[in-house]
């Protein structure tokens, strides 16, 4: 069998060269602006700087209160601090959410007032009827006085508000209201309470808070006044007769 032709082999000298690789060039840094993602840059006035949220918060509670809350535009409650009309909405997502910043820190601010109150008074439950007017005079420092448009806010306007929130403010509300019954309980052991603790409460708050609807600073009497009528109201406890306003 003949055997197969040998392959012919070019010369080193003579082998065609490849091709040269072309030389990797840095490419120009891309001068061209690029887009900012997401929303624009906020303005000076629509930055928080760690009081912006309160001035809404306190100008909503004023609106709220005086005109109502369907009445209040969110153009009216950026006016009051001066903001652009959009700019509330930085800080709250909507004029509801706004109202529940206004309620929920409202009793936020409540708790903490009658904790400071019965801590400035350093009074036990044996001292009852001393207590009670301590926790009276500070609800209606909460209700009547400088700065207290949350809570009226929270008791005619809770119906705007989402279920999920109407809970946490009732869970709040509650914690409130239960520094009161160890104190009504002694009364009601003394004697002083005549009627079922829990119905005497409820009744007590009812009271109280229907205050917002008739009391006028400048016309009615001080808010020690209201305390003293409210102890006599409620365990019959008689306090000297202050001077009227003249």
């Amino acid at each position: 069998m003949d055997k197969p032709a040998a392959r012919s082999r070019l010369p080193a000298s003579v082998k065609q060269a490849s091709a040269p690789r072309k030389a990797r060039t840095k490419s120009a840094p891309d001068t061209a602006e690029k887009r900012p993602r997401g929303r624009p840059r906020k303005t000076l006035d629509e930055r928080d700087d760690g009081n912006r949220r309160v001035e809404l918060v306190n100008a909503a509670a004023r609106l709220f209160r005086k005109k109502g809350f369907d009445a209040t535009s969110t153009r009216d409650i950026a006016a009051a601090v001066g903001m652009h009309s959009g700019s509330p909405f930085y800080h709250f997502k909507s004029k509801a959410e706004l109202l529940n910043a206004v309620m929920e820190e409202g009793m936020r601010s409540a708790l903490q007032r009658q904790a400071a109150a019965l801590q400035a008074a350093g009074l036990s439950t044996a001292e009852a009827p001393a207590l009670l007017r301590v926790l009276i005079r500070n609800h209606f420092d909460v209700l009547l006085g400088p700065g207290s448009d949350f809570i009226p806010v929270m008791l005619y306007e809770s119906r705007s508000i989402t279920a999920r929130q109407r809970g946490l403010l009732a869970k709040l509300q509650s914690d409130y209201e239960a520094v009161w019954e160890p104190v009504l309980e002694a009364l009601a052991k003394a004697g002083q309470l005549k009627g079922p603790v829990k119905l005497s409460r409820l009744l007590i708050f009812g009271a109280l808070n229907w205050s917002v609807q008739w009391f006028d600073v400048k016309k009615d009497a001080s808010l020690d006044d209201l305390a003293d009528a409210a102890m006599a109201l409620f365990i019959g406890e008689k306090t000297p007769a202050r001077k009227t306003r003249t």
